[in-house]
């Protein structure tokens, strides 16, 4: 893991472990990983799974995902119509 991830999870991880105070760490990222649906071994949960777990556990869960939001249409026909050519833009 390189030094912004570290620095990047530490400061997502230093207020949502602030919020509970009496766990341990393991317990802290044991908790994070259950959220996650993660259901393998603690020695192999990635630190993108926590990173991406403290950004969004406090987001609406209804609001479509920040990264696939750009990717995004209404009329997915239309598009996939116009993607093979059978419409002009």
């Amino acid at each position: 893991m390189t030094c912004h991830r570290i620095d990047e999870l530490l400061a997502l991880l230093n207020p949502a472990w602030q919020k509970s105070p009496d766990l341990s760490l393991m317990e802290m990222l044991g908790q994070l990983a259950q959220e996650a649906g993660y259901q393998q071994e603690m020695q192999h949960l990635p630190d993108d799974v926590l990173i991406y777990q403290l950004k969004m556990r406090e987001a609406d869960k209804t609001q479509p995902i920040p990264g696939l939001q750009k990717d995004y249409v209404e009329d997915f026909k239309t598009e996939l119509l116009r993607a093979r050519g059978m419409l002009d833009e």
